[in-house]
Parts: structure tokens; C-alpha cells; sequence
């Protein structure tokens, strides 16, 4: 006999909002989907820990509920889980957070019922993921996975940020004013990167002030960043935001919301299956941090492959 579905509720996403009105929220999900279990997390990273324990317990469903960051950390237990050769697990999801950018690249509407028709359907599709290596805050050389996108640079100043606001400004509210602090603190990175693609292999130097990695499409609440990007397509696409000055920078920041910044001459992109990313220049290293699926993680050197068809999730057919 199965176990049941493990529900795993983040209650502080969404500046707090998925704790608030909890019990209601899962007698509507039980109704739909029948009994589950539950578990709150209690700290940062703790959803990983749960959700590979779930998978290694022999769970076909586990469902993460909360924001990007609640998803990133669900979907690392269950890839984690995979490696030890657990593989039955499949990723449901029930968005409750602030930013939402992974659902819209899946499709998934952002209504409760949509959420759960999804998950009760039990027809999981398999995207690919990317596995990286990086620093971690410590100075340790560390591992994990995204789902969705991981930039270096801004974005990076961003999360520390948006983390500060969310209590009182959420959504594109918030990421406008971390966004708009951050600019000012941001530095443009000289990075030596290697890029491998279709059994090719290049190197080069760019200089930008971020640069993103993309398996999904939105970053940022809703910026388009990879109208191109697939999460079934095994390659990342990569996008250079380029040098512009801080003034020039905001000035077309509404563009990357419509997927025009790509028409920009200080945008560049291009496709590729791994690459590698070094911070040449010593100012800029203390500034150019990683922003992983919403979260702040770390910073470079960074060396990332894209792994297909790597995690199944509970998706609209």
C-alpha cells in the first residue's frame, strides 16, 4: 500500500500569508485530493531535508506549497532522493507565495482548484533541471539544483533585498524597491565563462552587470527574461544583460516584463548544455551573487549542466 501524499506548507511564503487561515486552506486541499499528511517547515532549507526523507519513505507525492524559493528547496529533496535511486516521487505543486515565476512557465494557473486538479490527475511530465556547484556563504564549495533559473550578479543584491521587504511589499511591489537598492550597489562583473553546447566547446570574457542562466522563462515576479527557454528541451539558455550604466540600466528595466530587452545592443544571449562562470575582477566579487530560483545561495565560480528529464511534476495535460 502507498503512503499517502505529504503535503510540505511553508508558512512564512508569501510574507506570511500561506500560514494565515492553514486549517481551512487544508480541508479544501483534502477534499480534493482525500487524506495527506502534513508538515511545516521551520527554517531556511528544512523542505529539502523533509521532502527527501518523503521520497526515501516510498512517497509517490509530494507536494510543496508556498513560492518559488518552497518549490526550489521541495524539488533539491526529491532530486537528491533520485540520486540515491528513490525515483517514484513526483513534485506536486500548490503556489501560495510571492513571485510565482516557475508556475508560469509550467502553466499552471494560479487558482487553488487549477493547483489541485493537476495534482489529483496523477500524470506527472518530466523536466529537466540544472545541477550546479558554487560557493556558499561560508566559503564551502557546495551542490545543488534548479528548476527554474539561476542568475549571478544583480539579481543576486536583489534577493538579499527583497527578503528585508517582503514583510510589508510583495509581488512586483517588492522586487521593484529591491531592485531599485540593489542597482545602486551593483557593480559590472568581468567573468570568464566556458560554454559547452552540441559537443562543442568555447571560452570567452563578458562583461556584465547580471547574467542568467535559464531553464525557465520568468524571473523577478514576472520578468520575461527567456521567452526561448524549455524546461523539456535539455539545453539552458543563457542571457547577458550586458554593461549599460546604472541610469541606462533602469531606464529599460519594463522592457525585461514584454521579452523586449532582448531587442536591446547590450543584450546578448545564446544556448549551451554547461558552463562555467569565474569573477575576474575583485571588485565586483563581494556584489556578484547567485540568485537561485528566487533565493539567495552563494556566488561564483559556478559550473552548471543542464540534467533532462530529471524531475517529474504533477502538471495541467
Amino acid at each position: 500500500m502507498s503512503l499517502r501524499p505529504l503535503l510540505i506548507v511553508n508558512p512564512k511564503a508569501g510574507a506570511g500569508r500561506a500560514g494565515e487561515g492553514l486549517d481551512g486552506f487544508l480541508r479544501v486541499v483534502e477534499g480534493a485530493l482525500g487524506p495527506l499528511d502534513v508538515a511545516k517547515t521551520t527554517a531556511p532549507r528544512h523542505a529539502v531535508d523533509i521532502a527527501e526523507t518523503a521520497a526515501r519513505e516510498g512517497r509517490e507525492v509530494v507536494i510543496a506549497t508556498g513560492g518559488d524559493g518552497s518549490i526550489h528547496e521541495v524539488a533539491n529533496g526529491l532530486l537528491r532522493a533520485r540520486e540515491a535511486g528513490f525515483t517514484q516521487a513526483a513534485l506536486g505543486i500548490i503556489g501560495r507565495g510571492t513571485g510565482g515565476d516557475l508556475c508560469r512557465t509550467l502553466g499552471l494557473e494560479h487558482r487553488l482548484e487549477r493547483y489541485l486538479s493537476a495534482i489529483a490527475a496523477r500524470r506527472p511530465r518530466s523536466i529537466d533541471v540544472g545541477r550546479f556547484s558554487y560557493v556558499s556563504p561560508e566559503g564551502e564549495r557546495s551542490t545543488s539544483y534548479f528548476v527554474n533559473i539561476l542568475s549571478a550578479g544583480l539579481g543576486g543584491l536583489v534577493d538579499s533585498y527583497v527578503h528585508r521587504h517582503s514583510r510589508w511589499a510583495g509581488g512586483k511591489v517588492g522586487y521593484f524597491i529591491a531592485s531599485a537598492e540593489a542597482l545602486i550597489k551593483s557593480e559590472i562583473g568581468v567573468l570568464k565563462i566556458r560554454v559547452e553546447h552540441e559537443g562543442k566547446t568555447r571560452e570567452e570574457e563578458i562583461v556584465t552587470r547580471q547574467i542568467a542562466i535559464c531553464n525557465g522563462r520568468y524571473f523577478g515576479s514576472g520578468m520575461f527574461v527567456a521567452p526561448m527557454a524549455s524546461v523539456e528541451d535539455g539545453v539552458f539558455e543563457v542571457v547577458d544583460l550586458g554593461k549599460a550604466s546604472k541610469l541606462k540600466f533602469a531606464a529599460s528595466g519594463s522592457a525585461i516584463y514584454s521579452g523586449r530587452h532582448l531587442q536591446s545592443p547590450d543584450v546578448s544571449h545564446f544556448s549551451c548544455q554547461k558552463i562555467s562562470i569565474e569573477v575576474l575582477n575583485e571588485r565586483a566579487r563581494s556584489t556578484f551573487l547567485l540568485d537561485v530560483d528566487g533565493e539567495p545561495l552563494g556566488s561564483p565560480p559556478l559550473e552548471l549542466e543542464v540534467v533532462p528529464k530529471a524531475l517529474p511534476v504533477l502538471l495541467p495535460v
